[in-house]
Parts: C-alpha cells; structure tokens; sequence
C-alpha cells in the first residue's frame, strides 16, 4: 500500500506541475539565461514548492488554520509573478537588455547583460533575476503555502496514512520532472531569442506581458 501511496503522490506532482502560474513563474526567472541557470530556476522551484506544500499540509491535519491565513500565500505569490512582469516590461522600455557576442578560440559566444549598454560591468549587480534560483525556490514557497489546503484532498485518497518524508522526497520528484523538461523547451526558446537583440527584448516584453496576465487572473478569480 505504501509504494501504491508514493507512486499516486509521485504523478499527483506531475500534474499539480501543470499549473499556469508554476510554468509561468519558472519562465520568468528562465528567460534570456543560460542552460544552468535555467535548471537551478526550475529545480528550485521544484523543491521549495514541494516541500512547503507538503509541510504546509501536515500542519493543517494538526491544527485548524484558517482560510484567511493561508490564502496570503497565494496572494504574495500571484502578487510577485505580476511585479515580475513589469519588471521584464520595464527593462524592455528603459532599454536595460543588451545582448553581446564575441568569438573565443574559434567559437562564438552570446552573453547578455542588464542596464545601460555603457556600463556592462556595473549593470550585472542591478539584475535583480542574477539570483533567479533563489527567488524561485522563494515562490515555490510561497504558493506552496496558499496550495496546502488542497494538498489533504489527495492525502486523503491515500487512506489518511501520515505524511512522510518519501511522501515529501515523491511528490517533489514529480513536480521537478515536469519543471525540468519545461526547463529544456525554455533553452530552446533561449536559444532561438538570443539570435538578436530585437528578438531577445520581443520575448522579455511577451513574457512580462503573460506574467501580469496570469497573475492578475489569478488574483481576480
């Protein structure tokens, strides 16, 4: 009955993974960057999501918490994906993304940078998604927090066994592998925008834009 209850929690991951507001979160953070910035955005997500969800969980079956105090979480979080769209929009119309390539030992490499093209060295410290993976393991949290209500609905099919740390180390796994292979379409994209400039700001002004939509749906609804 176990393995039967940790492999339901494992594909319970996967499809909780699907949510508008995870995916988006995760493009946020991912956009414009490279491949390991990319997958430490999407597994810190993964892991901060799933934990505190877990555990957030597991205090609802100890204590009666109220609806009031939960559903902050998903306001902060919803509330961050909007302030993370107009940050992309922002740096799109204050003209703070730069792309550059130069060709080292024969191959060609692409870096892109933030702020005033005269000042790439100064304008790295004013990204403030240089530490996307920890901002994303933080929204991970955070919606984690608003989700755990619905987190007993699937305890529940488990015949109320007790949450436990593989339950927490399953469920985690599930989210991170949907998070992943999101990563790896996103380096693609990456790849595609990084071709130019005018490209690369095209896909930051569409992706602040679907940030503020999602965002503010979720926030009305």
């Amino acid at each position: 009955m176990l393995e039967t209850g940790l492999l339901i929690v494992f594909f319970y991951g996967m499809l909780h993974a699907f949510g508008p507001d995870h995916l988006t979160a995760i493009a946020d953070f991912s956009i414009g960057r490279n491949r390991s910035r990319v997958f430490k955005v999407a597994l810190g997500f993964a892991i901060g999501h799933g934990v505190s969800l877990y555990l957030f969980a597991l205090l609802l079956q100890q204590f009666n918490l109220s609806e009031d105090l939960l559903a902050w979480g998903d306001i902060a979080g919803v509330s961050l994906l909007i302030l993370m769209g107009a940050y992309l929009l922002y740096l799109v119309i204050a003209d703070r993304i730069h792309l550059g390539k130069h060709s080292h030992d024969g191959h060609e490499h692409i870096h892109v940078w933030y702020g005033k093209s005269h000042s790439h060295a100064e304008s790295q410290t004013t990204d403030v998604t240089k530490k996307g993976w920890a901002m994303a393991a933080t929204l991970g949290v955070l919606m984690g927090i608003g989700g755990a209500r619905g987190m007993l609905v699937s305890l529940a099919a488990l015949s109320e066994q007790a949450v436990t740390p593989m339950m927490i180390v399953s469920f985690t796994l599930g989210v991170a592998i949907i998070f992943v292979v999101f990563g790896f379409a996103l380096m693609l994209v990456n790849q595609q925008l990084m071709q130019s400039q005018k490209m690369l700001r095209g896909g930051y002004s569409v992706m602040g834009l679907t940030s503020i939509g999602v965002g503010s749906f979720l926030l009305l609804s």
